[in-house]
C-alpha cells in the first residue's frame, strides 16, 4: 500500500493575524492565486480605494474581459457589515464594477444566500462570488493557501468564467444597436479604430493611442447617451494630473469641437471623464427611427470629438517624455 501523508487546515488567523495588515498584503502581492481560482486573469489595480468615507480592500481589472473586480477581505465569520461594504464599494466606483468578490475562512450559511439571490435577481453584468480562503498542509509542510468557491453566477464553472451565458433582450439590443453603429462608424472614418467585438454592455469604448485613455460611446440613467473620453490609468493621482493637464487646453479643444464639454473631475471617485451629450432623451430600447437619428450624431459626434483632443493627448505624451514619467 502506498504511504500517504494527512491532509489538514489550519486556521488562517494562525499565518495572517490581521486583515488589513497582513492577508490584503499577500494578497496584492499573490492576485494571480485569486484569479486562477475565479477563472479570471485579474491585474491589480490598486488597494485601500477610498469610497466616500470608506476604503475597499482591493479593486482590480479583469484584463480579459475589461471589466472591474472590487475584492472585499475578512478574516471572521461573515457578517452583514462586509456584505453591505461590498456593495457600497461597486456602488461607489462610478458603476464600473462588474465582478464583486467577499473572501472570507467562514461563510454563514445566510451570506452565501445573499450572494446567490444577487447572482440570481441582479443585471447580467454583475457577477457575485463567495470565496472561502483556506489554509491546507500534509504532516509537517509549509501551509499552502486554497481558495474555495462557496458561491458564485448559474453556470459559471460550466462556461470557463467568461461570463454569464445567457444575454437578455437588453442586452442583445445594447450588442445590436453597438455592433451597427461600429461598422458604420469603421466604414465612414477608415483607420480610424481596429475594434472588431462588441459585447452586450451599454457602452462601447475605442482606443484613442494612449495607455489609460479611451474615448466611449455610453448610454447612461435618465435615458441620455454621451460621447466621452474616459481617463483611467488605475491610479487616481495620475488620473487627475492628466485630466488637469488637458483642461488646460479646455478653450482650444472646444474650440475643435464646436461646442462646449463638460469636465467631470468627480471627488472621490478615481476616474476623471469629458463629456458630450446627445440632445434628445432616448434608450436602448427606443424605437428604431430614434435609434438610427442618435446613430447618426453618436458617429460624427465621435469623430469630432477625438479629432478635437487628439493634439492635446499627443502633446500629453510629449509631456510625460520629456518629465521621465514612467506609465
Amino acid at each position: 500500500m502506498a504511504e500517504l501523508g494527512k491532509l489538514t487546515r489550519i486556521d488562517a488567523r494562525t499565518v495572517w493575524s490581521h486583515e488589513a495588515h497582513d492577508f490584503t498584503p499577500w494578497l496584492h502581492d499573490n492576485i494571480e492565486l485569486l484569479g486562477a481560482a475565479l477563472q479570471l486573469d485579474l491585474d491589480l489595480v490598486e488597494s485601500e480605494v477610498r469610497v466616500g468615507p470608506f476604503a475597499a480592500d482591493l479593486v482590480a481589472k479583469d484584463v480579459s474581459h475589461d471589466r472591474w473586480v472590487v475584492i472585499e477581505n475578512q478574516l471572521s465569520s461573515t457578517d452583514h457589515d462586509h456584505l453591505g461594504k461590498l456593495l457600497t464599494y461597486g456602488a461607489g466606483l462610478d458603476d464600473e464594477a462588474a465582478v464583486f468578490v467577499w473572501i472570507s475562512p467562514d461563510f454563514r450559511d445566510e451570506h452565501r444566500a445573499a450572494l446567490d439571490w444577487l447572482n440570481e435577481h441582479t443585471k447580467e453584468e454583475s457577477l457575485f462570488f463567495g470565496v472561502a480562503i483556506e489554509l491546507l498542509k500534509v504532516g509537517d509542510s509549509l501551509p499552502a493557501p486554497n481558495f474555495r468557491l462557496v458561491s458564485y453566477p448559474n453556470d459559471w464553472k460550466k462556461s470557463g468564467g467568461s461570463a454569464r451565458p445567457a444575454v437578455s433582450p437588453k442586452g442583445a439590443a445594447y450588442q445590436e444597436f453597438f455592433g451597427r453603429l461600429l461598422g458604420r462608424f469603421k466604414e465612414r472614418y477608415p483607420g480610424e479604430t481596429n475594434v472588431a467585438k462588441v459585447g452586450a454592455q451599454s457602452w462601447l469604448e475605442l482606443s484613442i493611442g494612449r495607455s489609460g485613455i479611451r474615448t466611449n460611446w455610453s448610454f447612461i440613467s435618465g435615458d441620455r447617451f454621451r460621447v466621452e473620453l474616459y481617463i483611467d490609468t488605475g491610479r487616481a493621482e495620475a488620473n487627475l494630473a492628466h485630466f488637469q493637464q488637458l483642461q488646460a487646453d479646455k478653450d482650444e479643444i472646444e474650440k475643435s469641437a464646436g461646442h462646449e464639454l463638460e469636465w467631470a473631475e468627480v471627488e472621490g471617485k478615481r476616474v476623471c471623464r469629458v463629456h458630450s451629450y446627445y440632445d434628445e432623451a432616448v434608450a436602448i430600447l427606443t424605437g428604431e427611427d430614434e435609434l438610427r437619428t442618435l446613430e447618426e450624431w453618436a458617429i460624427d459626434e465621435m469623430k469630432t470629438f477625438r479629432d478635437a483632443f487628439r493634439p492635446a493627448i499627443q502633446q500629453l505624451q510629449a509631456n510625460v517624455a520629456s518629465n521621465g514619467v514612467a506609465e
